[in-house]
């Protein structure tokens, strides 16, 4: 049994910043890519930005130079490090993995709970 669960999220103003944090446990052999979606209300969730098991990054437009997305594969943790943000950013933020467990021949894709972001004008 894997889970993965986000911390850090709240309410900020505009400008302001944020950190997020989504630790991953259970039976775990190895994690290749983490990320971070959103989903605002009544949108599609999207992707925000992903890392791979290498350190390579990948981000949305929207969120380039603003946000940074780091790993710490010791603590399987993924990070989230918001910057001047936008009250346009302002959503559910899911945490994301795809996770090799040790009872399994394959990865799968799990999900975390979800954490509120609100960024007030």
């Amino acid at each position: 049994q894997v889970q993965l669960v986000e911390s850090g999220g709240g309410l900020v103003q505009a400008g302001g910043s944020l950190r997020l944090s989504c630790a991953a446990s259970g039976t775990i052999l190895r994690i290749n890519a983490m990320g971070w979606y959103r989903q605002a209300p009544g949108k599609q969730r999207e992707l925000v930005a992903a890392i791979t098991g290498g350190g390579t990054t990948n981000f949305a437009d929207s969120v380039k130079g603003r946000f940074t997305i780091s790993r710490d594969n010791a603590k399987n943790t993924v990070y989230l490090q918001m910057n001047s943000l936008k009250p346009e950013d302002t959503a559910v933020y899911y945490c994301n993995a795809e996770v090799h467990p040790y009872t399994a021949n394959a990865a799968y894709t799990y999900w975390g709970q979800g954490t509120q972001v609100t960024v007030s004008s």
